[in-house]
């Protein structure tokens, strides 16, 4: 009996060994998927007393996992957040453009710059300053005088004759939508006297509008000498002109009948192509290069993309656009972070696993020196 009593004894002490092992504790971790960081944890301690240096041991132990557990909750993120990049830079030949600027039109945060600053002949994209002028300087009922100067400016044009008089409002349309080259004279002829005077009239309102390094020196934007823009010049000039809302009216237009029933189509393809495109304006010529300024919106998110010296302007246009709403994305997840490109998600995964393994590590150090 007592020999029996004694087998039972060693099986029991046997069976509690191998449940407290190691290797048991190892192999029930290995179907533990997820450990909650705010669960409470209950260990029993052994019976006994416990040593001086168990008690140093236990308190710097206890002291690490607190802090830890500050530094993990500190780095928690928000519900919508992914651990992600920002798309910082394009990759190196996504662009043909020679600059290009990308803006909040909200705050007028940058989004992108490249060579932004850089000078350059502005194309057609000058006149949303001359159609900007002539919407708030002219009645659209008041009639233009053609000029035999006027008339002769080369395509893209509407084709007006010498001596005739048109409605400012039909030659607004034109210069607008249709790029013509022609009416941008006309208006610049009615307003300024003459052209040359008209362009200084122009560089003074870009200035107002917030451009500093524009200076134009045609009303259509034919090359001339000392003639310039910048992309960054543009988007805020563009900006700022969209706050008009017959400019915005007309910008917004795919195409406009004038008064005698002719139609007016944009060149700013964007509107029919492109999502969330509001209006925008196309320039060609052999100096400047393709050139375009455009604003965008999606759902509360708005941006005005600009370039110069394109030679794909659409397949361009469409990257920055793209670039420009992922960017305010990131940027409005991330509140008081730079656009620099630098990881905008607030959660950083590999020093979050890290700081979990340092977690658990002591969380069984603090186990053992209460055992």
């Amino acid at each position: 009996m007592s020999h029996f009593f004694c087998r039972r004894l060693f099986s029991v002490a046997l069976l509690v060994f191998l449940f407290a092992s190691p290797a048991v504790a190892k192999t029930q971790g290995k179907n533990v998927k997820a450990v909650s960081l705010s669960s409470v944890h209950k260990f029993s301690p052994a019976q006994g007393k416990m040593t001086k240096k168990q008690g140093r041991t236990s308190k710097e132990t206890r002291a690490a996992l607190e802090e830890l557990k500050r530094k993990l909750a500190k780095s928690q993120p928000a519900p919508y957040t992914v651990a992600t990049e920002a798309p910082a830079k394009l990759k190196e030949g996504k662009l043909t453009c020679r600059s290009a600027y990308i803006m909040d039109a909200k705050t007028g945060q940058v989004l992108y710059d490249r060579n932004a600053d850089r000078p350059g002949q502005p194309a057609s994209t000058i006149k949303v300053i001359t159609g900007l002028i002539a919407i708030e300087k002219l009645d659209g009922e008041e009639m233009v005088k053609a000029s035999a100067y006027a008339a002769n400016m080369p395509a893209s044009k509407i084709n007006l004759r010498k001596g005739v008089f048109y409605r400012a409002a039909d030659l607004i349309n034109a210069v607008l939508l249709a790029s013509a080259n022609d009416a941008s004279v006309a208006l610049a002829e009615k307003l300024a006297g003459s052209e040359q005077a008209f362009a200084r009239l122009m560089t003074k309102k870009a200035e107002a509008l917030g451009a500093r390094n524009t200076i134009c020196k045609s009303a259509n934007g034919l090359t001339r000498p000392g003639q310039q823009t910048t992309a960054r010049d543009l988007a805020t000039v563009f900006n700022r002109a969209m706050h008009n809302p017959e400019f915005a009216e007309r910008m917004a237009a795919t195409r406009l009948r004038n008064s005698d029933g002719s139609l007016v189509r944009s060149h700013n393809r964007a509107l029919w192509t492109l999502d969330g495109a509001v209006g925008g304006k196309t320039g060609y010529t052999d100096a400047a290069g393709k050139t375009y300024v455009g604003k965008f919106q999606r759902g509360s998110q708005v941006i005005i993309v600009s370039l110069l010296g394109s030679s794909s302007m659409w397949t361009d246009v469409a990257t920055l656009v793209e670039h420009g709403f992922a960017r305010q994305e990131m940027a409005t997840r991330q509140p008081g972070e730079g656009t620099d490109g630098v990881r905008v998600s607030r959660l950083n995964q590999e020093n979050m696993a890290i700081e979990h393994q340092q977690y658990a590590m002591l969380a069984r150090e603090d186990k053992k020196a209460k055992l």
